[in-house]
Order: structure tokens, then sequence, then C-alpha cells
């Protein structure tokens, strides 16, 4: 029986650059994108600090040319999808080059559009004073049709089933 293989990666984090949009020979889209994840660890003081690690991301076709479209630098994302490495020569014939990068088969696009991070507009980052809650307004209208009045019944002659 052969072993199986897994090949799965799981991130969010913030992207470090603007999407880079371009397309192959066969006019396949192609989404480049840096997302920074931060690790919490302790340091030597025993305080807790993040330390981040950056991965290069590649989106192919239609959700690439959306995430080129929508998103921009700070701009929070979860992304799933598999390990890819590659070697290539470099141009200037100083050897060979490796990489390692995700290919992603679904980004999703975190936080708001305007704040760019946290639900309350402030990136997320540490330091400064918490800003309160303020629900964002979605863009997608809401179907209100279920939310008519109730009817209070007939007063005690309600029919309860017990």
């Amino acid at each position: 029986m052969a072993a199986s293989n897994v090949n799965v990666v799981v991130i969010t984090g913030n992207l470090t650059q603007d999407p880079e949009l371009r397309s192959t020979g066969g006019g396949t889209s192609v989404c480049e994108m840096r997302v920074a994840v931060n690790s919490r660890r302790k340091d030597q003081s025993g305080q807790w600090v993040d330390k981040p690690n950056y991965f290069n991301v590649v989106v192919f076709g239609a959700q690439g040319e959306n995430c080129a479209t929508y998103l921009s630098r700070g701009r929070p994302v979860a992304v799933e999808g598999r390990l890819d490495w590659r070697e290539w020569e470099a141009k200037d014939g100083s050897g060979k080059r490796q990489a390692v990068q995700i290919i992603a088969n679904t980004v999703q696009f975190l936080g708001s559009r305007d704040g760019g991070g946290a639900p309350n507009g402030n990136g997320g980052g540490g330091g400064g004073q918490q800003q309160p809650y303020t629900p964002q307004q979605s863009d997608v209208p809401a179907d209100e049709s279920d939310f008519g009045p109730v009817s209070t019944g007939g007063g005690a002659e309600d029919d309860i089933p017990f």
C-alpha cells in the first residue's frame, strides 16, 4: 500500500506590497503577492514579541485578477493552497536559484476595504489607542422581508404543544 502525500498550507496575514498581475504566454492570468504572517514567541526577557514570516503567494486565473483588482498593501487575507518548490538558472549565469512559494487554491479577503485591517479600521497593529468597534456597512443589500412585525397571537389560548 502506497503512503499518501499531503501538501496543504493555510495562512492568514497582511500583504506587504500591492499584488502584481501578469499573464502567461497562453493568456492565463497570474497574480503574485507577498504575505507577512506573525509568529509570537517569548524573547530572552520573557516578553512576547512578534516575528514576521514572509510568504510568496501565486494565484491563477480569474481569482488572481480579483486579487490584483481589489487587494492592496496592508490588506489582510487568508490563503489556502499548496507549497511549490522551484529551481531556475540565474539570468547572470551565477548558478541555480531556488524558492518555495504557495500556489493558492483560495484567497479570502479579510477586513474592510476602507480600514484595510481589523473591523475597527485600525489595521490590527499594536500600539496606539484602541478605537471602539463600529459596524461596517455591507456593500451587499440585505433582504429584510423576513423581519416584519411579529404577531403576538390571541393571548392565553395560544397553541402551545405541551
